[in-house]
């Protein structure tokens, strides 16, 4: 199996219009799609598409109706001139702990037959139900890869939308690293970094990830909001969203 299992950190940094910081352990799943039926059955605590202690349901990501992932994801790259044949299909992301998650930032990584990365997807999801997904072609066989963009999508009521945003990651190797600075007039107004280290996706290493986070879904949630109470004590802006979106996709260049 090439399923990973990486245990690491997030950390928030803004820089403007007051400095704020925070940082939480975390552990995330880098899930080969074309796995997820074996795991299910190999995997003690961990379930595909039902409840268990920790599982993944496709509904949390892509149409989020509860269709075929890797359809999906090859759906997205013919529309935009992407030979999906004979793709491999890897998603990082955080596991439902007792039926709940909220991710804030899943990323899809697409490989040929080859084992050549050929497009990432950044899926970014708000507290309001809503996802816009980033999508952006490869082009050689990197370590780092560098993409950015303009902010498309309402995600801190506390961050205006004329913003861009810079993607920096690590090929997925025994380590990851999926790194964001959000500028704005050319300032950097926030850094915002999720680093882990490898182990294998077994029974035995989820359980391990397990009892050092055991309520990690909830925390993250909670952290979100929590954090988001210091920033309006602080007296910054409140921005409100504007639009209503469930579920938009772009191509990036």
């Amino acid at each position: 199996m090439t399923s990973s299992i990486y245990n690491g950190t997030v950390i928030h940094k803004r820089f403007k219009p007051k400095e704020h910081f925070f940082k939480y352990s975390v552990f995330s799943f880098l899930i080969d799609l074309a796995e997820l039926n074996h795991l299910n059955k190999k995997i003690k605590f961990f379930s595909y598409n039902k409840f268990n202690l920790l599982s993944f349901y496709e509904k949390d990501h892509g149409n989020r109706d509860g269709s075929s992932l890797i359809k999906w994801v090859k759906k997205n790259l013919n529309d935009n001139n992407i030979n999906s044949e004979d793709v491999n299909i890897k998603l990082l992301c955080y596991p439902r702990i007792l039926g709940y998650v909220f991710n804030p930032l899943s990323v899809f990584y697409i490989y040929d037959i080859y084992g050549k990365l050929i497009c990432i997807l950044y899926e970014v999801k708000n507290t309001f139900g809503e996802q816009h997904t980033y999508i952006f072609k490869v082009e050689g066989d990197k370590n780092l890869y560098q993409h950015n963009c303009s902010k498309k999508f309402h995600v801190s009521p506390f961050i205006e939308m004329n913003c861009k945003y810079f993607f920096r990651l690590l090929k997925p190797g025994e380590k990851i690293s999926v790194i964001i600075d959000q500028y704005q007039a050319d300032e950097k107004i926030l850094y915002a970094s999720q680093d882990g280290k490898r182990v294998d996706f077994n029974s035995k290493e989820l359980i391990k990830s397990y009892i050092k986070h055991p309520l990690m879904t909830f925390k993250i949630i909670s952290a979100i909001h929590f954090e988001a109470f210091k920033l309006w004590i602080k007296g910054i802006k409140y921005v409100r969203k504007k639009l209503k979106i469930k579920n938009n996709i772009t191509i990036e260049n």
